[in-house]
């Protein structure tokens, strides 16, 4: 039996995986805000409690919303800023007596994927998470590619590639540079932009649901989103040549969004020929902690 769990911003999340994928339980607690001692026994209790009902005891993998260092174990990038600099891997083990196996949250998504989602078969797959940020997971012949820094995959603080038609100011981002990705293409980066455009302050999703309903201003603004997407995923796929994109995070959703991309993206790729496949997850927002139990794939 393999555990995941998905340590979330707002809930902490377990499933457990029989051999097969089927799902065999799952449970989500909310995540103590700001406390790192609380979050450690939140997830030991999970555990407990899933191995208790089960019956068996299992492997455990946990996705989290940042990486290891990979000077001292630590964690960085978090944006559950209670968890950086802390040894999380060190800390649960010694509460759960075993072994565990830790990733990037995205990292999980793209796995999850990979294994027997959207993905499934194909050699490699590039997980695209837009949401809140911005990120991403490289999954190469079922095994995530960490790389030597832990970020690989991490699109999303690359510079939004620039277009004469569309000239953009470098915006600043919360990285400490400017011109991300994540600054255009996140959530909020949709909304700032049709705020800049019209002066009208909507959400994502607002954006969305007065397109689908005939608004042409919130039309255009999904348009130049998704051009801009094109081009930023252009340049991971002239480096990395992925079999399947598969989109996740919230604005994966957005109308047409994934329709449009072969165009949008197609145009910008270094190659006569273009075919990569655009695929939402099979899992939906199962993937994160499923990838996690997967881990021990």
């Amino acid at each position: 039996m393999r555990l995941g769990i998905d340590l979330g911003g707002t809930k902490i999340e377990i499933c457990a995986l029989a051999a097969n994928g089927g799902c065999l339980l799952r449970r989500r607690v909310p995540t103590p805000q700001g406390d790192y001692p609380a979050t450690l026994r939140a997830i030991a209790t999970l555990v407990a409690d899933a191995e208790h009902e089960l019956g068996r005891r299992g492997s455990v993998g946990i996705g989290i919303p940042g990486a290891e260092s990979q000077r001292d174990g630590r964690i960085k990038n978090a944006n559950s800023t209670c968890l950086i600099g802390q040894p999380l891997r060190q800390d649960l083990q010694a509460l759960l007596g075993r072994e565990i196996r830790l990733a990037n949250d995205a990292n999980c998504f793209a796995l999850s994927e990979a294994v027997d989602g959207a993905g499934q078969g194909a050699r490699c797959v590039f997980g695209v998470i837009l949401g809140t940020g911005v990120g991403g997971g490289i999954v190469i012949d079922g095994r995530v590619l960490v790389g030597a820094h832990a970020i690989a995959g991490e699109w999303g603080h690359n510079p939004l590639p620039a277009d004469a038609a569309d000239p953009l100011p470098p915006l600043p981002c919360y990285c400490g540079r400017s011109g991300c990705v994540e600054t255009w293409l996140s959530g909020p980066g949709l909304a700032a932009d049709h705020r800049r455009v019209t002066g009208e302050t909507l959400t994502a999703s607002d954006i969305a649901g007065r397109a689908a309903a005939g608004d042409s201003a919130c039309a255009a603004t999904l348009e130049r989103h998704g051009r801009r997407l094109g081009r930023a995923l252009a340049g991971v796929i002239n480096l990395l040549d992925p079999d399947v994109v598969v989109l996740g995070g919230g604005l994966s959703q957005l109308p047409g969004l994934s329709a449009s991309l072969p165009e949008f993206c197609g145009r910008h790729v270094f190659s006569d020929d273009f075919h990569t496949r655009f695929r939402l997850p099979v899992h939906g927002d199962s993937s994160g902690v499923r990838g996690a139990a997967w881990l021990w794939n």
